[in-house]
């Protein structure tokens, strides 16, 4: 088994995701015009390593060949309803949905492939490579993408969580 070394993850109070929401779209679009975030083109480039989502440090978190098993006790964006997480290693993201629920889906975005550019808020996670958002149960709600992501089995322990990856 292997130690987890390279996670993502995050958690934005609703007055900040409110805030952001507001202010940072309306200031890009008019510095930068509605068409710079809506082009699209199969062969752009690897858009990045998703600094995004801060790094979560003694993470907790380890994956096997079809198993992601999350300690919750050390994992503590994910132990709170709102909190999430984006293993690069296992290619998964992961929320929790409150009371004692979880979902984990494919990082892996069904529009062009990208897999390390995600955000998450008002439960919707967001591809930033193009714009794509889809809903904690990996639904489409805007594309590009018109496939939904696919979702992962995921069982609470106590306070362990195994996501199965097969």
């Amino acid at each position: 088994m292997k130690t987890l070394t390279e996670i993502k993850s995050g958690e934005l109070s609703s007055a900040r995701r409110d805030f952001i929401k507001k202010s940072g779209a309306v200031a890009a679009m008019s510095l930068f015009g509605v068409a710079f975030f809506t082009g699209c083109s199969s062969d752009d480039p690897d858009p990045g390593n998703g600094n995004n989502n801060p790094p979560a440090t003694g993470s907790g978190i380890t994956v096997t060949n079809s198993t992601v098993t999350v300690n919750l006790d050390v994992a503590t964006a994910l132990a709170t309803a709102g909190g999430w997480a984006l293993v690069i290693e296992a290619k998964v993201l992961i929320v929790n949905l409150g009371n004692n629920t979880f979902s984990a889906l494919t990082s892996v975005c069904t529009h062009s492939q990208c897999d390390r550019n995600w955000t998450f808020g008002s439960n919707v996670f967001t591809c930033t490579c193009h714009g794509s958002r889809f809903s904690t149960e990996g639904a489409v709600l805007t594309g590009p993408a018109i496939q939904p992501l696919r979702t992962y089995d995921t069982n609470l322990n106590n306070r362990t969580l195994t996501v199965n990856l097969s």
